[in-house]
């Protein structure tokens, strides 16, 4: 959104986005900026223009870092755009990418929408016939194709930061006045006494495959001795997100619209995760930590009595407006490569289609569990990102069942690795960025020994007489 100091322009959704980000009115923005509330109304119309000017003003009065406000939304509506409209369906409609580009920055509820119908369209063509059953059986009544994805959705609308739950959680904590150390037994006392909840750990025989369960009728809470330390305590915080903040939980989900029921409930569960490790972490305590400690991540899961995943995905939350902490984005894989969690308060395209690039080296931390792994990867189109990964154990399960692992992935743009202690003495500007795509079906990366699939927006080109490095050999020219 910057400019050279005479140039106008003409940006009202990005403008409004901001405005609504810092949960302000048109009136108390236009207090702030010291110019009228209809200069603000014509502003997000586009129908007036924004200078320079008015941009640095905006910058200085709320401690903005415009760069990462003017792109990061844009980019990623635009990945989704692309990721869609690069389908063999679109084949014969020559879009440009410009045009893709201005609808995402201007009409970024069109570009959800699309998203929404691209996704059911998916999952449809996937076999699952029963959509269509159930879309006709449920006249009058919105489908919800997938109620993760709607939910991930919702999270990357708030852009993984929801206010209302900081304020509570940061509240609690000062009515506990405990350490990390303490935080299980003052979470428990205060479940007991307040709500009559008493907390009970108990044998991996009785809880059998159950990790957490409430016991309405007794007002007890059961954990399975098998979760550890910094999970006891989340669990608790759960419990008390759900008795206590019940109310601030059910207006943020009124806020999303019409939901069906199975997405209403995932948003409940995920915004009471949210207000758990709030608790946990509390944000202004838990951001001057990460940054006197150069976000060593370790250091931090010590210092907060959390575990590794929780203080990572913690990071991806840090966007309080005049505090924010580096915009993280994270990535949950197993070992087949099966994503179940991904985080951006950045820019990381992330796809929402398919898995991700095995030259990614998340996926070589189950070679080296022990060890926390860095890289600088580069995209196709010259983006550079600082990631570090290490392989994770969830609760462990009794023999003979698999114990569980997950790689977790944590990143950030090039430009904010200096502040990272694992970038310590790198040269990050000459440092070489492992060439990585989005997936391999959107990657048109030629020579990839790792390719899995061929592009989709590329000609696949058979040749029994020769045998190449990949599997796959294509034509340079797009299809269209």
């Amino acid at each position: 959104m910057a400019s050279d100091s005479g140039k106008k322009l003409f940006v009202g959704p990005r403008f409004r986005r901001i405005r609504q980000q810092l949960g302000l009115s048109q009136t108390q923005m236009a207090e702030g900026l010291e110019i009228s509330p209809s200069y603000i109304n014509l502003i997000e119309r586009n129908q007036r223009p924004v200078t320079a000017q008015l941009l640095l003003r905006l910058a200085e009065t709320y401690d903005l870092d415009l760069r990462d406000l003017a792109t990061a939304d844009e980019d990623r509506f635009f990945a989704e755009l692309n990721e869609i409209f690069s389908d063999p369906l679109f084949r014969q409609i020559d879009l440009p990418k410009q045009e893709l580009r201005d609808l995402a920055e201007l009409c970024p509820g069109v570009t959800h929408s699309l998203q929404r119908l691209y996704a059911a369209y998916t999952e449809a063509r996937r076999g699952e016939t029963m959509v269509a059953a159930q879309m006709a059986d449920r006249e009058g009544t919105q489908f919800e194709a997938n109620p993760i994805e709607r939910v991930r959705d919702l999270i990357e609308a708030n852009r993984n930061y929801f206010p209302e739950l900081e304020t509570a959680a940061e509240n609690l904590r000062d009515e506990l006045n405990v350490s990390a150390d303490g935080l299980f037994a003052a979470l428990s006392a205060r479940l007991r006494e307040k709500h009559s909840i008493v907390t009970r750990v108990m044998p991996v025989d009785v809880m059998r495959e159950t990790l957490r369960r409430f016991d309405r009728h007794r007002r007890q809470l059961l954990i399975s001795e098998l979760v550890d330390g910094s999970g006891r305590t989340f669990q608790l915080a759960f419990q008390i997100g759900l008795a206590e903040c019940s109310p601030t939980i059910e207006a943020i989900v009124g806020r999303a619209g019409p939901l069906d029921d199975t997405p209403r409930r995932l948003y409940r569960i995920t915004l009471a995760n949210y207000f758990a490790a709030a608790a946990m972490m509390p944000y202004q305590a838990f951001l001057s930590a990460a940054e006197a400690l150069s976000y060593d991540v370790h250091v931090l899961a010590q210092r907060f009595n959390a575990g590794f995943e929780q203080v990572c995905h913690r990071l991806t939350t840090l966007q309080r407006p005049n505090a924010r902490g580096v915009p993280f984005f994270l990535l949950r894989v197993d070992n087949a490569g099966n994503v179940s969690k991904r985080f951006s308060s950045g820019t990381f395209p992330f796809s929402k289609f398919g898995g991700t690039c095995p030259l990614w080296n998340v996926h070589s931390t189950f070679d080296t569990p022990d060890r926390l792994l860095k890289q600088v990867i580069e995209l196709p189109d010259g983006t550079r990102y600082f990631s570090i990964a290490q392989m994770v154990r969830r609760p462990v399960a009794p023999h003979p069942l698999a114990q569980p692992r997950f790689a977790i992935g944590l990143g950030c743009e090039i430009r904010h690795a200096s502040k990272l202690v694992y970038a310590t003495g790198m040269d990050l500007e000459k440092a070489e960025g492992t060439p990585i795509g989005v997936n391999c079906r959107l990657c048109e990366r030629e020579n990839c020994s790792q390719r899995a699939e061929p592009p989709i927006t590329r000609t696949l080109i058979l040749d029994e007489n020769t045998r190449r490095v990949t599997s796959f050999a294509f034509s340079n020219a797009r299809e269209l």
